[in-house]
């Protein structure tokens, strides 16, 4: 079992493991999406919706900071998913996978629903690609965020 005890940790405690569970994950998954067919443009695509310009053409800076902050942030997400699940499930390993589950359904689910569709002028062929390589992406997101956060909540 990743998390031995009965009790619940603080949010003290496992927020911040959320946040650097959030920053590693979100370096691994950095090289996974320069690897993957069109790994790259989703942070461009979120810039691109913000400025209301073609993924192309959108602020590679603005790209950057909306990506490695939706990192960050992602794992403190994970955390509240977890207390809900343990809420549901109870503590332990099935909580744990739970949440994982939930996180990546919501990171994908998100952006190709929600993001993806926005921009003019990708063809659905890129679109695919797009998600398929957004897909990739989270799922190696999820694999490092979660166990962070699981052994680093069974520490404490």
């Amino acid at each position: 079992m990743l998390l031995q005890s009965d009790a619940v940790v603080s949010p003290v405690v496992r927020f911040p493991i959320g946040l650097v569970a959030g920053v590693v994950a979100t370096l691994v998954m950095d090289q996974v999406m320069a690897r993957v067919g069109e790994g790259e443009t989703p942070p461009t695509v979120a810039a691109g919706v913000l400025t209301l310009s073609h993924p192309d053409r959108a602020p590679e800076r603005l790209a950057s900071v909306v990506h490695y902050l939706a990192g960050l942030l992602t794992g403190p997400l994970f955390v509240y998913l977890l207390y809900v699940a343990e809420f549901v499930l109870g503590p332990g390993t099935l909580g744990v996978v739970a949440a994982g589950a939930v996180l990546f359904l919501l990171m994908v689910g998100f952006f190709v629903v929600v993001v993806l569709p926005r921009p003019d002028g990708l063809s659905a062929n890129r679109r695919t690609a797009v998600a398929r390589g957004w897909a990739i992406s989270a799922a190696v997101y999820v694999l490092v965020a979660v166990p962070i956060v699981a052994v680093g909540s069974s520490l404490f």
